[in-house]
């Protein structure tokens, strides 16, 4: 059963009490033996509820960056990476949190969480992996479940409280240059570490947990087929800057990651040795690659066990995610064109994508057309292109135009989950009866692989609304209720869905079976006397 977050104002007391690091001299210096009853404390469900509820609260709070084609590029990757680490079988949820700081995170079960601030401050994939690999490894060598179990166990509600300073301190984050807002460091120590388990603040100042993990993410990504100075290049620039920047607070990932000259030389080492071993690496060439949706991403049932190359999509995703992040399209735009300017004629396409993208968005669909339709004839297979160009034709209100870019696209990539939902979120915007129908067509073959996701399940509920099935959208709208850390409110829908007479046996025994897996978590909630009115309104 998952726990539901305690009141706001007890919250916030207690997790700020739990989220400063331990002194010095009372941690622990070395990692548990191999005789540990870490694995004791939680069973494998467990951890995943704990984790999986960590992710919910972080969505309910606003905080977590939903879109499709980032979600895609960061997954590929990060199951990539988990499974040419060194437990396989472990399961991996990876997710972009909208903040500009520069962090990363990992929590119980497998979740992890990286920073849009991290991204943005990248010069290349293999750093961005190196970073990604290293939370990989935090959690293949149960660092996090080794921490918890230093704490006692009825802490454990506590720690996953997501809090309302968060909400609070928002309004006193700095700017960036270009106007765009960051969070305060406090909101970050709130959000992103404790910001998932105040644990991880506690294995973050434990030297031996960080070394291991460096040593074991290097591996990962040699095995992966990424650059293995990923990580080592993108501890030295993060020193660089703090060292560039004394009067300022050091990034959030120096705070939770301390960098030393010591540790940046030990993961050069590491990586120079790796550079000389061939990889033992379970992913099989590209051709090769299972599209079985049951096997992680890269592995086949093959025989080869050659290594493909990494997708290279990091410069499109950069791009198209500083444009997310921004405050507005108008400072997006500025922002872009700023970086556009200062390469000039060294201008690499992703910049003109992220610039064309800005204008789509800040209501000049017309030029963000023409600089679209032209990178899309040297690149005619991106799909970050002709996704822009579809929805840049929804935005110049031209209806046809881009229900047809839409319909090429998935005539062309009938089964990629990016195309399917972008363009299921554009016919609901359409609103018709039509568009209904027709998203919730190409949404149906789909759903029971994205069941986990409230932007699916949003979008399938208004699918159903728009196409005259208001009792399937009552149970998507519920389902995604319960998914942003709204579990009250998902049972209430439910329970009212009951009262319907038009419902099928099938139906029926569908929603009674929901309510009662949600109901235990509702009662938990009652026990420690929290109200709807206590959570914040559903951001999403």
């Amino acid at each position: 059963m998952r726990l539901a977050p305690l009141a706001a104002a007890t919250s916030i007391a207690l997790l700020l009490g739990l989220a400063a690091p331990a002194p010095l001299h009372a941690q622990s210096t070395g990692l548990p033996d191999i005789g540990s009853s870490a694995g004791e404390l939680l069973t494998p469900a467990e951890e995943a509820e704990y984790g999986a509820y960590t992710l919910y609260q972080l969505r309910h709070y606003g905080y977590v960056l939903e879109d499709p084609l980032i979600d895609s590029w960061l997954d590929s990757m990060g199951h990539r990476l988990a499974a040419s680490s060194d437990r396989p079988e472990q399961s991996f949820t990876f997710f972009l949190m909208r903040d500009r700081q520069i962090n990363a995170f990992a929590t119980l079960g497998g979740y992890v969480g990286v920073n849009a601030g991290t991204v943005l401050a990248a010069r290349n994939e293999d750093e961005v992996a190196g970073v990604v690999a290293h939370e990989v490894s935090h959690v293949t060598q149960r660092h996090v479940l080794r921490a918890v179990e230093r704490a006692q166990k009825d802490r454990i509600p506590i720690m996953l409280a997501t809090l309302g300073v968060i909400l609070a301190a928002q309004t006193s984050a700095p700017k960036d240059n270009y106007g765009n807002r960051q969070s305060a460091d406090a909101i970050t120590a709130a959000v992103v570490g404790g910001q998932a388990l105040a644990a991880q603040r506690q294995i973050n100042f434990t030297r031996t947990a960080e070394s291991e993990a460096d040593r074991v993410g290097i591996q990962t990504l040699h095995r992966a087929g990424y650059n293995v100075d990923g990580l080592a290049d993108f501890f030295e620039r993060m020193e660089r800057l703090h060292r560039g920047n004394a009067a300022d607070a050091a990034p959030s990932f120096l705070q939770t990651h301390p960098v030393t000259t010591t540790r940046i030389s030990e993961a050069r080492d590491r990586a120079e040795r790796m550079r000389h071993e061939k990889p033992t690496a379970t992913l099989t060439s590209q051709s090769a690659i299972s599209t079985n949706p049951l096997m992680p991403y890269g592995l086949s049932t093959g025989a080869s066990i050659t290594t493909a190359a990494p997708a290279r999509q990091f410069e499109w995703a950069r791009e198209r995610l500083r444009v997310l992040t921004a405050d507005s399209a108008e400072k997006a735009m500025r922002e872009s064109k700023t970086l556009l300017d200062d390469a000039g004629a060294k201008a690499s396409d992703p910049l003109r994508y992220g610039y064309a993208l800005a204008q789509s968005r800040a209501g000049y669909p017309a030029a963000a057309d023409d600089t679209l339709v032209a990178l899309a004839k040297a690149h005619p297979e991106n799909l970050f292109i002709g996704l822009a160009l579809a929805e840049n034709a929804w935005l110049a209100k031209n209806e046809p135009l881009a229900r047809k870019r839409y319909e090429d696209l998935m005539s062309r990539h009938p089964d990629d989950r990016t195309v399917v939902v972008s363009y299921a979120q554009t016919l609901n915007a359409i609103g018709s009866i039509d568009a209904g129908k027709r998203s919730q067509a190409i949404l149906r073959p789909i759903l029971a692989s994205n069941a986990e996701d409230p932007l699916f399940q949003k979008s399938f509920g208004r699918a159903s609304e728009l196409a005259g099935d208001p009792s399937r959208a009552g149970e998507a709208f519920a389902e995604a209720a319960y998914l942003n850390g709204r579990a009250e409110d998902a049972l209430n829908q439910l329970n009212e869905l009951l009262k319907r007479d038009d419902l099928s046996y099938i139906q029926r025994s569908r929603i009674e079976s929901r309510i009662a897996q949600i109901t235990p978590e509702v009662l938990e909630m009652k026990r420690q006397k929290i109200r709807p009115q206590d959570l914040p309104p559903d951001s999403g």
